[in-house]
């Protein structure tokens, strides 16, 4: 692995989409129930929905390694995936704090997939309630909070 590279990139770019419906199929799609995975599926079919999001993506050399998108002001996080081949090398950290740092925001949210809740915790996130489920998918919202240094 050459050093990795985080860069903004288009929500609608075919190799990020690739990479989020592999990813997801693989580690999140076994934890919804069929209606989950299509809402999850329409989602990431909505152009109006796509182009709302403001995209990073990790390069190892030239390949697109790993995502994060985030909406309203990057105070949300929608989608954040990384790899199978590359997860646990600190390539999710890395666009995490990509994304905190050019985030203005003082509290950033998400919804977190049953897969991912230990990995927020490990960024610093806390649940805001119980595990929901709202179209099928599975999710516990969860926020960050920056500290003034």
């Amino acid at each position: 692995m050459k050093k990795i590279i985080i860069h903004k990139i288009s929500s609608l770019e075919p190799e990020a989409l690739t990479l989020i419906i592999e990813t997801f199929m693989q580690f999140e799609a076994p934890d919804y129930s069929e209606e989950g995975v299509r809402s999850f599926e329409a989602f990431l079919n909505s152009k109006e929905q796509m182009a709302k999001l403001e995209m990073f993506g990790a390069y190892d050399d030239e390949k697109l390694v790993g995502i994060i998108a985030g909406q309203d002001g990057l105070s949300h996080i929608c989608l954040f995936f990384v790899d199978a081949k590359h997860q646990c090398l600190g390539i999710g950290r890395k666009l995490w704090e990509h994304l905190l740092g050019n985030s203005e925001a003082a509290r950033i949210t998400v919804n977190s997939s049953p897969y991912a809740v230990k990995i927020y915790h490990r960024l610093g996130f806390r649940d805001l309630s119980c595990e929901q489920i709202a179209d099928g998918m599975r999710y516990t919202p969860m926020e960050y909070l920056k500290t003034a240094k």
